[in-house]
């Protein structure tokens, strides 16, 4: 009975050990480089000149003018 006991204490030690090791370490190390990148990056709009967080106005595009109703457009049809 107490040979059981312990392999189930020992069990649990293990899967603790799992657990803090192999998913809640690598988190907290994932999110420390994601808060880290993100910091370098507003540092370089910072120093670029560029307010951070604004989007830049829309990039003029060459748009033919609307054709005046009325116009007929030819077709042909596939066939």
């Amino acid at each position: 009975m107490i040979i059981l006991r312990i392999l189930f204490y020992a069990f649990l030690i293990y899967l603790a050990y799992k657990l803090v090791f192999d998913l809640i370490l690598p988190v907290v190390r994932t999110t420390r480089q994601v808060k880290r990148g993100f910091r370098e990056m507003q540092e370089r709009m910072r120093q670029s000149g560029e307010p951070f967080g604004q989007q830049p106005g829309p990039a003029p595009r060459n748009v033919p003018p609307p054709q005046p109703k009325g116009d007929y457009i030819d077709f042909e049809e596939v066939e």
